[in-house]
């Protein structure tokens, strides 16, 4: 395996984590906290939420993260082979489909949804608390999970190759 691609499957398990950290503490207790406030507050902090988010840092990392995994599936999926070629792979496609993938079909539209609501209605505080906030957060721990997951797999995949490097050397 090339130095870059060594470099960059650990860059990535770590990105992974930092994301899905991220989600996790959404879905453990910003969701539950901003629920609490009885609706219009938590409507209006996660509005500014939506709208901050495209902020560099987590963005680049998300996205990044998007291309980034296709590269490892890739890679995973036509240069390595064995269990660790397997893992690798799966590292990606599970990112792709259960972080990027459910933030592009699920959670991204509620919050265009909710960004086009007026803060002061009865509807509004009612679609936060009974749909928005349960939907929202499943679909947000599914992303938790799924970045964990992603880590994990890239993790176990390369300490794999790594002792059968060592074993073949």
């Amino acid at each position: 395996m090339s130095t870059v691609f060594f470099l960059l499957i650990q860059f990535t398990i770590l990105a992974y984590a930092l994301v899905g950290g991220v989600f996790l503490a959404f879905s453990d207790f910003i969701m539950r906290s901003l629920a609490l406030t009885g609706g219009y507050g938590g409507v209006e902090a996660m509005q500014v939420i939506n709208r901050e988010v495209f902020r560099w840092v987590f963005m680049a990392l998300f996205l990044g993260l998007a291309a980034v995994s296709l590269v490892i599936a890739g890679y995973g999926a036509f240069v390595l082979s064995g269990p660790a070629g397997t893992l690798i792979m799966l590292a990606g496609i599970v990112y792709l489909v259960g972080c990027f993938g459910v933030t592009v079909f699920f959670n991204v539209p509620m919050n265009e949804a909710l960004a086009g609501m007026e803060m002061s209605s009865d509807s509004t505080r009612d679609y936060w608390l009974q749909t928005y906030v349960p939907r929202w957060t499943f679909w947000n721990s599914v992303r938790t999970i799924a970045c964990a997951l992603s880590a994990a797999l890239l993790l176990f995949g390369l300490l794999w190759m790594m002792q059968t490097q060592a074993q073949t050397a």
